[in-house]
Protein backbone atom coordinates (compact mmCIF):
# COMPACT_ATOMS: atom_id res chain seq x y z
CA UNK A 1 0.00 0.00 0.00
CA UNK A 2 2.70 2.51 0.81
CA UNK A 3 4.54 1.95 -3.02
CA UNK A 4 0.95 2.65 -3.90
CA UNK A 5 0.49 5.93 -2.53
CA UNK A 6 4.03 6.97 -3.09
CA UNK A 7 3.39 6.87 -6.50
CA UNK A 8 0.53 8.34 -6.67
CA UNK A 9 2.09 11.00 -4.50
CA UNK A 10 4.76 11.31 -6.75
CA UNK A 11 2.68 11.65 -10.31
CA UNK A 12 0.23 14.48 -7.78
CA UNK A 13 3.11 16.30 -7.35
CA UNK A 14 4.89 16.24 -10.16
CA UNK A 15 1.33 17.28 -12.22
CA UNK A 16 0.88 19.89 -9.66
CA UNK A 17 4.38 21.42 -10.39
CA UNK A 18 3.62 21.08 -14.25
CA UNK A 19 -0.06 23.11 -13.61
CA UNK A 20 2.09 26.16 -11.60
CA UNK A 21 4.00 26.96 -14.36
CA UNK A 22 1.27 26.92 -16.92
CA UNK A 23 -1.20 30.12 -17.37
CA UNK A 24 -3.74 27.84 -15.95
CA UNK A 25 -1.68 28.10 -12.69
CA UNK A 26 -5.15 27.43 -10.41
CA UNK A 27 -6.07 24.46 -11.56
CA UNK A 28 -2.38 23.13 -9.60
CA UNK A 29 -4.42 23.21 -6.62
CA UNK A 30 -6.85 20.28 -7.07
CA UNK A 31 -3.27 17.69 -7.22
CA UNK A 32 -1.81 19.38 -4.79
CA UNK A 33 -4.31 18.73 -2.53
CA UNK A 34 -4.28 14.89 -3.56
CA UNK A 35 -0.11 14.67 -3.12
CA UNK A 36 -1.13 15.95 0.30
CA UNK A 37 -3.69 13.13 0.32
CA UNK A 38 -1.33 10.46 -1.22
CA UNK A 39 2.04 11.63 0.15
CA UNK A 40 0.43 11.49 4.15
CA UNK A 41 -1.31 8.25 3.96
CA UNK A 42 2.33 6.99 2.01
CA UNK A 43 3.83 8.27 5.28
CA UNK A 44 1.50 6.93 7.58
CA UNK A 45 2.00 3.34 6.23
CA UNK A 46 5.83 4.11 5.98
CA UNK A 47 6.04 4.73 9.99
CA UNK A 48 3.78 2.41 10.48
CA UNK A 49 6.64 0.02 9.20
CA UNK A 50 9.23 1.78 10.70
CA UNK A 51 11.28 2.91 7.92
CA UNK A 52 10.10 6.03 5.69
CA UNK A 53 11.48 6.86 2.58
CA UNK A 54 13.27 10.32 0.88
CA UNK A 55 10.97 9.36 -1.66
CA UNK A 56 7.40 10.63 0.31
CA UNK A 57 9.15 13.41 1.50
CA UNK A 58 10.63 14.57 -1.94
CA UNK A 59 6.65 14.66 -3.27
CA UNK A 60 6.07 16.66 -0.09
CA UNK A 61 8.86 19.43 -0.67
CA UNK A 62 7.39 19.04 -4.75
CA UNK A 63 3.87 19.77 -3.35
CA UNK A 64 5.18 22.81 -1.36
CA UNK A 65 6.83 24.04 -4.46
CA UNK A 66 3.57 23.91 -6.34
CA UNK A 67 1.97 25.60 -3.95
CA UNK A 68 3.82 28.40 -3.22
CA UNK A 69 4.18 28.82 -6.96
CA UNK A 70 0.29 29.16 -7.30
CA UNK A 71 -0.06 31.74 -4.24
CA UNK A 72 2.57 33.77 -6.10
CA UNK A 73 0.63 33.87 -9.00
CA UNK A 74 -2.73 34.48 -7.84
CA UNK A 75 -1.10 37.43 -5.68
CA UNK A 76 0.74 39.63 -7.90
CA UNK A 77 -0.43 38.74 -11.62
CA UNK A 78 -3.26 40.54 -12.94
CA UNK A 79 -5.37 40.00 -15.78
CA UNK A 80 -5.78 43.00 -17.51
CA UNK A 81 -8.30 43.82 -20.03
CA UNK A 82 -6.88 46.05 -22.59
CA UNK A 83 -8.67 47.98 -25.31
CA UNK A 84 -11.76 46.05 -25.94
CA UNK A 85 -13.32 48.33 -28.77
CA UNK A 86 -11.21 46.95 -31.78
CA UNK A 87 -13.03 43.24 -30.50
CA UNK A 88 -16.42 44.91 -30.27
CA UNK A 89 -16.12 47.00 -33.60
CA UNK A 90 -14.52 43.48 -35.54
CA UNK A 91 -17.99 41.74 -33.47
CA UNK A 92 -20.45 44.36 -35.29
CA UNK A 93 -18.67 44.21 -38.62
CA UNK A 94 -19.25 40.39 -38.50
CA UNK A 95 -22.53 40.65 -37.60
CA UNK A 96 -23.15 43.18 -40.47
CA UNK A 97 -21.53 40.67 -43.27
CA UNK A 98 -23.83 37.70 -42.18
CA UNK A 99 -26.95 39.80 -42.77
CA UNK A 100 -25.21 41.10 -45.83
CA UNK A 101 -24.48 37.32 -46.70
CA UNK A 102 -27.89 36.35 -45.74
CA UNK A 103 -29.89 39.10 -47.60
CA UNK A 104 -27.92 38.52 -50.79
CA UNK A 105 -29.17 34.60 -50.93
CA UNK A 106 -32.41 33.65 -52.48
CA UNK A 107 -34.43 32.07 -50.56
CA UNK A 108 -37.67 31.29 -53.02
CA UNK A 109 -35.53 29.67 -55.41
CA UNK A 110 -34.05 27.39 -52.61
CA UNK A 111 -37.71 26.75 -51.72
CA UNK A 112 -38.79 25.84 -55.50
CA UNK A 113 -35.95 23.47 -55.57
CA UNK A 114 -36.78 21.72 -52.17
CA UNK A 115 -40.57 21.24 -53.48
CA UNK A 116 -39.05 19.53 -56.99
CA UNK A 117 -37.34 17.50 -54.55
CA UNK A 118 -40.62 16.06 -52.71
CA UNK A 119 -42.85 16.09 -55.27
CA UNK A 120 -40.58 13.85 -57.55
CA UNK A 121 -39.99 11.46 -54.32
CA UNK A 122 -43.18 11.21 -54.01
CA UNK A 123 -43.73 10.04 -57.30
CA UNK A 124 -41.83 7.03 -56.91
CA UNK A 125 -44.16 5.77 -54.23
CA UNK A 126 -47.26 3.70 -54.32
CA UNK A 127 -50.26 4.19 -52.17
CA UNK A 128 -52.52 1.51 -52.06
Amino acid sequence: MKKLFTILALIAAILAIILAVLPVSNLAVFPSIAALVFGSLAFYFSKKSGEVKKLVQFSFLLTTAALVLVIYKAIFTETEVSNTETLDAKETQFKEDAIEELEELNIEELDDIDDLELDESFEDIELE
